[in-house]
């Protein structure tokens, strides 16, 4: 083979290992993008599993902020603020609430009453947390915000229980309470109130001290634990923000002792409380793990209530109730009249629902109604 020749086979050959060379480096390419693709899908997939198993994202994409750290502009943790700076940063985050609800008298004649109460800011995407007492009954829900813009709001779940709500406004740009841990106050730091004290004074603050962590208190013969406080908390603040010198959000304000020598006893619920109750009302519409009976009825406390619905005992009237609940499985029918639970008198809610809270899933209890003039008593087997 002549000079020539050779040069030529070397050179293709060469070419040929360039050309192999070039398509190894491609592959690499491709193989590299493809474990990069694999793992970015990957890392968002695991990523939204752990927000769904913490609680952070539920299943309608509602997102319930639970921080624990307030900031400043900086980005950086904050330790205490003045109350001017504490206000400055969470009075946006509290909302007036007026409700409207249409009353009959026993002469048949409609008439309409009006309540005020307060609300919290829980989420940008326009949920709003309140207490139960103050949507309770409700046909229309307003909202206004500091800025003046008023909306209608819808009820999504509400817990007579914990006396907590969730409203959900469509608006935007909301402003969002930082939560902070209740479990970790100290009884005598600082704390600030805000809320729409006599349905008119939106954004009125208060301040004062923590008087008491974990107070056993009842109201409306419902047991409740509660932080107490000696801010000045009066009718309208119901629902409102009780925070701390950092500005988080450590109570939802939703009473006050009353009395004319009564000054300095109001209380909140502990926001620990709170946050677990409105994640299980916002996920599941209700709060998990909770007996209840499964009837409507109406309260005959008086004899002008009987004779308005036709009836000769004082008690609860049912009205309807929920197939496979707890008191269809009992027996417990429409027209009943219920007169006793577990032997004690019930002729109101809050009767009945004192009742309740003394059993847990899996107890029995014993009913007794009147039905067609007659005594029964029924046994009901508990169940969530």
């Amino acid at each position: 083979m002549d000079d020539e020749n050779i040069v030529e086979t070397e050179v293709h050959e060469t070419e040929i290992k360039e050309e192999k060379k070039e398509k190894k480096n491609k592959s690499k390419v491709i193989w590299i993008f493809i474990c990069a693709l694999v793992g970015f899908v990957s890392g968002i997939g695991g990523t939204f599993l752990t927000l769904q198993l913490s609680g952070g994202i539920s299943s309608n994409t509602d997102v319930i902020y639970q921080s624990v750290v307030q900031t400043n502009e900086d980005g950086e943790a904050v330790d205490e603020m003045s109350t001017v700076d504490v206000v400055e940063n969470v009075k946006d985050s509290i909302v007036e609430i007026t409700t409207s609800k249409t009353e009959t008298t026993v002469f048949l004649q409609q008439y309409v009453t009006s309540g005020a109460g307060s609300g919290v800011v829980f989420s940008d995407a326009g949920l709003i947390v309140t207490n139960h007492h103050v949507i309770d009954g409700a046909d229309e829900i307003k909202v206004r915000l500091t800025n003046g813009d008023e909306y209608d709001a819808e009820l999504i779940a509400s817990d007579a229980q914990s006396d907590l709500a969730v409203l959900r406004i469509d608006a935007e740009n909301l402003t969002p309470v930082v939560l902070g841990d209740s479990d970790t106050l100290n009884v005598g730091e600082s704390v600030i109130a805000i809320g729409n004290p006599l349905g008119s004074l939106g954004g009125t603050v208060t301040e004062g001290i923590l008087s008491a962590k974990d107070r056993e208190i009842t109201i409306d013969g419902q047991s409740m634990t509660l932080l107490q406080t000696s801010a000045a908390i009066n009718p309208g603040n119901s629902g409102g923000g009780l925070f701390n010198s950092k500005g988080e959000l450590i109570g939802v304000v939703n009473a006050k002792s009353s009395g004319s020598d009564i000054e300095g006893l109001g209380f909140a619920i502990p926001i620990n409380i709170a946050k677990s109750v409105v994640n299980d009302l916002v996920e599941n519409g209700k709060v998990s793990g909770r007996i209840t009976l499964g009837i409507t009825y109406y309260e005959i406390s008086s004899i002008t209530q009987a004779m308005e619905h036709g009836v000769n005992v004082l008690g609860l009237l049912v009205s309807e109730v929920t197939s496979n609940s707890n008191a269809a499985a009992a027996g417990i029918q429409a027209n009943d009249v219920i007169v006793e639970a577990d032997g004690e008198q019930v002729t109101t809610s809050d009767d009945l629902r004192s009742a309740l809270s003394s059993h847990k899933i899996g107890d029995t209890m014993t009913f007794t109604v009147v039905r067609d003039k007659e005594y029964v008593e029924l046994s009901c087997t508990l169940a969530e």
